[in-house]
């Protein structure tokens, strides 16, 4: 590690006192201010093939027999106009996206396979980001990260080994920007529906002297939201230094991001959304002279930045390693009016008004957390004939605090500036290792093999009457076969196990059991080069999972509950055909049962089995189609997705089912190439659900049904402006 900072500061020490780094430098940061630097292909040398090395050793090849899909910077380009990374995954196999303002912009998730967010493990450039506590993935603290990612690979069931919480339902990881070899910029604005905005520069240095690049990004990002008050004003922050050397690549990046966002997560029941689907509780009170009124200020509030240092080497045409440090702090809080709410909860004195003693009434609290997240991550690639082989692993530390404040009162006035009326810190250390190997037999068969160790400890005070601390060892093997039928076809089979530890929520709620995944794939791979099929199967079968109640704690987080013996039993099915040179098709389905085993649930008589039930949010059918055009600049995409009934309980309550939808989106783009100033100029539009279907892609049910809402018909256009 010492060596590493010793190498970076002398490659910073050098940038910033040789007199033509300093120029180009200058120039940079006053581009920045009108503009940012476009992205082109990036050259195939030595060194770019080391930018993969920071993301290979969590990822998936041709020869691994698991399934993926792989989603570059191109294919992103055309929607990213303003919406979240999950909104611009909408149309990979297994997919279901929702969001809380309902048109992509702000709080949004991810399902795959039924899993939620908190199921799906997420790194950048191989470090983890999932938030260690609730391991939810939240995309609203990266606003406009899409327009920083390379290329993204989501690995569908347990997958590779990875860093970072266990994946129960998928893997998603991103590979941040390679360096550019010469100087470019980048000014792009989008506006749209719902006074929805997007503004980004971005630039790169280009490689100074042959060896060092500086690149960045600034993005802001306002939207009012399909929802009413559901306004999102996110701002976010991307600075790249590359050292490129002959074997040597080191990179250290800095982002971050701020968002502030109205609440919209309480959702709302059927009878208010047939009259008013925008409808929004959230600061909903009554006044002194009792009319309904809404709090201005109930919104969520976090800033966080990240920092991250790699070092990859190529020691010989065998050997690679690569080496990564990094940093993530995160604060904010969430600002709720409550409406009579007891004194003694938060531990107030009684008030005495014209002698009448009141015990409760209306109080604005702020819920705070304060997190440090820290560590590292390692690997060492070995290549050969017919044998890949990469050790690697890590280690990561998070601590973090939870605190509570009331900043206002109706009547006491004893308040103190910086009272807490709760506080609770949690510190949580995760250590993995694992080896894994790709060795071909023959020409046609390989062999693949994974073997991951995992300890985890998490410490808690405040989640339960007693503390925790708990200890969890985990062993995840994974193993598997590939068999090549000629130059076209190729045939897999893997078997992988997975494990994964109680989140925060988990300890409050009773439900602390670590979960088991033992998820077995068999596939078919056919590419011709104008046509790729993948078809696999997947048996998923769990022990303990813990699946969503449908139901939302106090803070508006969904309840989960072990389920004993879960399955999810599948069939998915992708292509891409290129119809013409200028026609190409790419549809997906996926066909599933997901059934809880024996489900129990207490009654007033005590434990009712009621039998095998539908595991919630896990639609049996989803499907997607794109239909797209591109030609002399032009590009257009047809695309339709179908997401079938899902239940929102464990219990098949008829009530609780969210209804079958279809939508469908334009999206189209002209590009064109001036003769002097801008080296490229793009033109781009997308009208998202076309046919203005009334749906909702996510809800709870807690005494009958609640509802998220999505946009109907609504638009984003965007110029692009490259130089």
């Amino acid at each position: 590690m010492k060596i590493l900072f010793e190498k970076a500061t002398e490659l910073l020490s050098r940038l910033a006192t040789e007199p033509q780094s300093r120029k180009i430098v200058l120039a940079a940061a006053t581009l920045t201010s009108v503009g940012a630097f476009a992205q082109q292909p990036v050259q195939q040398d030595t060194i770019t093939q080391l930018d993969e090395v920071l993301v290979q050793s969590v990822r998936a090849t041709g020869n691994t027999p698991v399934t993926f899909s792989n989603v570059s910077k191109e294919e992103l380009a055309p929607r990213n106009l303003g919406q979240d990374i999950p909104s611009l995954l909408n149309y990979l196999p297994s997919v279901v996206t929702t969001t809380d303002a309902g048109n992509g912009i702000g709080y949004s998730g991810i399902r795959v396979r039924g899993a939620d967010a908190s199921r799906v493990n997420v790194t950048i450039n191989g470090i983890p980001y999932n938030d260690a506590e609730s391991q939810g993935t939240f995309w609203v603290n990266m606003p406009d990260f899409a327009s920083s990612a390379q290329n993204i690979q989501l690995q569908r069931g347990v997958g590779t080994s990875t860093n970072g919480a266990g994946a129960f339902g998928a893997s998603l990881n991103v590979l941040t920007d390679t360096y550019k070899h010469k100087a470019e910029g980048e000014i792009s604005n989008s506006f749209g529906s719902f006074n929805s905005r997007k503004h980004t520069v971005k630039f790169s240095s280009g490689l100074m002297n042959d060896r060092f690049e500086l690149a960045g990004r600034l993005s802001n990002i306002e939207s009012d939201g399909y929802i009413d008050r559901a306004t999102s004003s996110l701002k976010s922050f991307f600075l790249q230094g590359t050292y490129a050397g002959n074997t040597t690549l080191i990179k250290a990046l800095v982002f971050g991001g701020s968002e502030r966002t109205y609440q919209a997560w309480n959702g709302i029941d059927a009878a208010t959304m047939a009259e008013n689907r925008r409808f929004n509780y959230s600061g909903m009170y009554t006044d002194a002279n009792g009319e309904t009124r809404f709090y201005n200020n109930e919104t969520d509030n976090y800033w966080q930045d990240h920092y991250q240092l790699h070092w990859s080497e190529r020691i010989n045409d065998n050997w690679s390693t690569n080496v990564a440090l990094h940093y993530t702090k995160g604060k904010g809080y969430y600002e709720n009016y409550r409406d009579n709410d007891t004194y003694a909860d938060y531990g107030l004195a009684n008030v005495v008004v014209n002698g009448v003693t009141i015990t409760e009434e209306d109080l604005i609290t702020r819920k705070w957390l304060d997190n440090d997240f820290y560590g590292t991550t390692f690997s060492a690639n070995y290549k050969n004939e017919g044998l890949n082989v990469i050790v690697g692993g890590a280690w990561n530390k998070y601590e973090g605090a939870h605190f509570g404040e009331v900043i206002w009162a109706r009547y006491s006035a004893n308040l103190q500036p910086d009272d807490h009326y709760y506080d609770d810190d949690a510190v949580k250390t995760d250590f993995n290792v694992y080896a894994k190997a790709n060795y071909n037999i023959t020409n046609a068969l390989g062999i693949y093999a994974d073997l991951q160790y995992r300890t985890v400890n998490y410490t808690a005070d405040g989640v339960l009457a007693d503390p925790v601390d708990d200890t969890f060892n985990f062993v995840n093997p994974k193993a598997g076969l590939t068999y090549a039928l000629g130059t076209n076809n190729t045939l897999y089979f893997s078997y992988a196990r997975g494990n994964k530890e109680p989140r925060r929520n988990d300890y409050e709620n009773g439900s602390s059991k670590p979960e088991s995944l033992n998820d077995f794939e068999l596939g078919w791979r056919y590419n011709t080069g104008k046509t790729a099929i993948n078809v696999n199967g997947y048996y998923m079968r769990y022990k303990d999972q813990l699946v969503l109640t449908g139901q939302l704690d106090d803070v508006g987080a969904p309840i989960y509950t072990n389920s004993g013996d879960s399955f999810r039993l599948g069939l998915e099915a992708d292509a891409t055909i290129a119809l013409t040179e200028s026609f190409v098709l790419r549809p997906n389905i996926a066909v599933s049962a997901n059934k809880n085993v024996d489900f129990f649930v207490e009654g007033e008589a005590g434990p009712q089995n009621l039998g095998d039930t539908e595991i919630a949010f896990s639609p049996s059918v989803i499907g997607a189609n794109q239909l797209i055009f591109h030609k002399n600049g032009w590009f257009a995409m047809l695309a339709t997705k179908y997401v079938g009934e899902q239940f929102m309980d464990n219990l098949e309550t008829a009530g609780a089912k969210l209804k079958a939808y279809t939508t469908t989106d334009i999206n189209v783009a002209y590009t064109f190439k001036p003769k002097a100033v801008f080296t490229e100029v793009t033109l781009s539009g997308l009208v998202n659900n076309i046919f203005d279907e009334e749906y909702s892609s996510n809800g709870f049910y807690y005494e009958g049904a609640y509802y998220y809402p999505q946009a109907g018909v609504n638009f984003l256009a965007g110029l692009t402006l490259k130089f």
